[in-house]
């Protein structure tokens, strides 16, 4: 990581311990992000402060106050504290956002599928890749045969990529085991990267992601499978206690709706919330069913049905609407030129976010930012839309809404300063990495430079 600097509980300018507070002072605009998830009109509305010494105030892990700096001062001070007792962050007029939520990764993995940009040109499609052994199964056989400490290994050096480019919360999936022993080495490297920082991560089990060559020549062996991860695979990893999500592959050749039914019920009565993957290369009725079994979030929808987008617009319309995670690298890096139709959800009143789908052969970026463009350019969203999805309503998708995803007192203070000045700009540079300092917790664990 040329150029960058992470660092852990110091002061930005001494570089000695830093105190409980933080000051970022000088940002020329804010974005708060602030009033809850975003849906309709209001995915665009990112409430912007603007101002020429604007503050941010962190006290322990929390946010106290942002604004002008004399107010945020004289808050401090009515509150009884010193402000020689902060450290101090200059934002040198740079935009301050939240930190960003990477709402679906497939993080842990070994091995990559570079080769398979040779298939795809010669006019080969995922499923036809995933029938020739290769997607998900040749890295589930890599996967499978790379120790524990391979396996994190590679994880921290994505993750010290996704810092650099402002992540600081992540999803993270098993589902390149697809056997018990495997899943379960995943979810534990997951649950130890978690524990060390600095980025947070939200564990998902992904058991279902494909189905297993040892299961693919049996009769009915996607139905033997299923039945494995229900009665078998599921409580071992409830029982261990670090999944927080039961995700599965809702898709045309790979689980039907009935099957993925069935394992997400069983999840739910284990006490795991639930997302799907819906609807990426077909029709599947993937939406329709996030939306009948209360899925916090339904991701990639490249492909839904009318159907199903009128049943993600009524559950947007109730009291916990289902989250529609847009994967926009995905169809880019697979040359679909067929993307999610985000304008759509938007108008229909479904609330959207945006997140990398990190893995090795349909998504191999960290970069949110880099994300965000290919929203504006190939999905039509504006930049503030974009900013919401990687914040506030990445937040709600993984049921965090309460915490993190925008700058409030009493929030979780993870921050970004930007070496821009504005939203727009955040996806105007197209492939540049502009976090100048990002804060976890109300400590600075990036510098650039």
């Amino acid at each position: 990581m040329s150029g960058t600097s992470p660092v852990s509980g110091t002061s930005p300018e001494s570089g000695t311990a830093a105190g409980r507070g933080l000051l970022i002072e000088g940002a020329g605009a804010i974005a708060t992000l602030q009033g809850g998830l975003r849906r309709g009109p209001s995915q665009g509305q990112v409430e912007l402060l603007r101002g020429e010494d604007l503050t941010v105030a962190c006290w322990d892990d929390k946010i106290v106050a942002a604004g002008p700096a004399d107010d945020v001062h004289r808050r401090i001070v009515a509150a009884g504290q010193s402000l020689e007792s902060f450290a101090r962050v200059d934002a040198d007029g740079g935009l301050v956002t939240p930190g960003l939520i990477d709402a679906h990764t497939h993080l842990v993995f070994a091995g990559t599928r570079e080769l398979e940009w040779q298939l795809r040109a010669g006019g080969a499609g995922y499923l036809e890749v995933l029938a020739a052994g290769g997607g998900i199964l040749s890295t589930v056989a890599a996967t499978r045969a790379a120790s524990d400490r391979d396996l994190l290994a590679g994880a921290r050096q994505r993750l010290a990529e996704m810092l650099a480019c402002g992540t600081t919360t992540a999803e993270a999936k098993s589902g390149y085991g697809l056997d018990t022993a495997t899943e379960l080495r995943m979810l534990a490297a997951i649950g130890r990267l978690d524990a060390e920082g600095p980025v947070e991560l939200v564990p998902t089990y992904l058991g279902a992601h494909a189905v297993p060559a040892e299961y693919r020549a049996r009769a009915n062996g996607t139905d033997a499978f299923v039945a494995h991860i229900v009665e078998d695979e599921l409580p071992l990893v409830a029982s261990q206690a670090i999944a927080r999500f039961c995700d599965v592959f809702c898709e045309e050749g790979v689980f039907t709706a009935v099957q993925t039914a069935r394992i997400l019920a069983a999840a739910a009565r284990l006490g795991l919330q639930l997302r799907i993957h819906a609807d990426e290369l077909a029709p599947s009725g993937g939406a329709e069913l996030a939306a009948e079994m209360g899925c916090l979030s339904a991701d990639h929808l490249a492909a839904p049905s009318d159907a199903g987008i009128e049943a993600l617009a009524r559950s947007a319309a109730g009291a916990r609407p289902v989250v529609a995670t847009l994967l926009p690298a995905t169809s880019w890096f697979l040359g679909k030129h067929h993307f999610a139709p985000a304008r759509r959800f938007i108008d229909a009143g479904v609330p959207v976010a945006l997140a990398t789908d990190l893995n090795p052969g349909t998504s191999p970026t960290v970069a949110l930012p880099l994300v965000m463009s290919i929203a504006c350019l190939e999905m039509g969203l504006t930049p503030a839309e974009a900013l919401c999805g990687v914040t506030i309503n990445a937040a709600y998708s993984l049921g965090i809404g309460d915490t993190i995803g925008s700058i409030e007192p009493g929030k979780q203070a993870d921050l970004v300063v930007w070496e821009v000045s504005t939203v727009e700009q955040l996806p105007y540079w197209l492939g540049t990495r502009p976090a100048r300092t990002v804060v976890k917790r109300g400590r600075v664990v990036f510098e650039r430079g």
